[in-house]
């Protein structure tokens, strides 16, 4: 493969023509919360029913899945939500899977004049960066993939890092992240939902993030499409609006997913309801483990809605 930035390589081997998220599905590869349980979507189904109200119960109210794999989120969501006004769009860059549900919209881009929920689930960690590291005289300069450095950072860069990420050997420069999700929400009215591993200022690492995974395992980051590309996303740095920023962990205690198990006693009268709500335990248990998926951030950005309207 050629030598280039990673921002470069990662455009390439993730979304070009062979690109690894054009052939393979999220879900053979790794789990993300929305593979985990119907908890997820049971949470973002009384989000729905929030910012629906919030917003007067419009004649048309969208639900936007950015990044929407082969559209397991949005399955789930419409069994849960029957109501024949919400209009159910996945985003994907990959052509739409055989035998998902006629009603789900399945789009490149985001439409325009949206009024509802968009949510993007581990979307923005897979969106191109420049990875730049400082050489001998401090200067920050591309990483390229070879493991040189390349030319100096650019102004735009220089002034990101210095906001959001002033002490790094490496770092990975969210701009491009902050822009595409604010593209993503240009027009929207509702609430958006992202939903990521990342970190804020306080905490930001000293060496980045950048990593790769194929097949569940995590393994060096390859630009030749042979692997998914990923880093962390700087969440704070995503909204400049109205925004609540919670852990996963938080955000589904808040919305009644507690991960808490059955009363021992309910195995001897209903058994049956008693392994269900054992199962559904577990699930919560995963979505909520502070060392997991339970540690990834929930940026709550509204648009035209009081975000404390829709989330406790």
């Amino acid at each position: 493969m050629p030598v280039s930035t990673w921002r470069e390589a990662m455009e390439r081997a993730l979304y070009g023509p062979d690109g690894f998220f054009v052939r393979e599905a999220p879900a053979s590869q790794f789990r993300t919360s929305a593979h985990v349980s119907t908890l997820l979507s049971a949470a973002v189904a009384t989000l729905v029913h929030r910012v629906d109200a919030a917003l007067g119960h419009p004649d048309t109210f969208d639900i936007v899945d950015i990044g929407a794999g082969r559209g397991e989120l949005l399955e789930s969501l419409r069994i849960q939500l029957s109501d024949t006004r919400f209009r159910l769009t996945a985003i994907e860059i990959a052509d739409r899977p055989a035998g998902i549900s006629a009603d789900i919209g399945w789009l490149r881009e985001v439409p325009a004049g949206t009024r509802g929920l968009i949510v993007a689930t581990e979307w923005l960690d897979n969106v191109p960066v420049d990875v730049v590291r400082r050489d001998g005289a401090g200067v920050a300069r591309l990483l390229l993939t070879d493991g040189t450095l390349g030319p100096e950072a650019d102004p735009e860069t220089v002034d990101w890092l210095g906001t959001w990420w002033p002490d790094f050997e490496q770092a990975e420069a969210g701009l491009t992240r902050d822009r595409a999700w604010r593209a993503a929400l240009a027009g929207h009215t509702g609430l958006a939902l992202a939903v990521d591993y990342g970190h804020t200022k306080d905490q930001r690492p000293f060496f980045g993030t950048l990593t790769g995974y194929r097949a569940g395992r995590q393994v060096p980051p390859a630009p030749d499409g042979s692997t998914d590309i990923t880093a962390h996303v700087a969440m704070d740095s995503l909204s400049t609006g109205e925004s609540v920023l919670i852990s996963q962990r938080d955000a589904l205690r808040a919305l009644g997913i507690t991960g808490a198990r059955p009363p021992l006693s309910l195995a001897g009268t209903d058994p049956r309801r008693y392994l269900r709500e054992l199962v559904a335990a577990g699930e919560a248990a995963e979505l909520t483990d502070p060392g997991g998926l339970g540690g990834h951030w929930w940026l709550l950005e509204g648009r035209g809605v009081d975000v404390a309207r829709c989330f406790p």
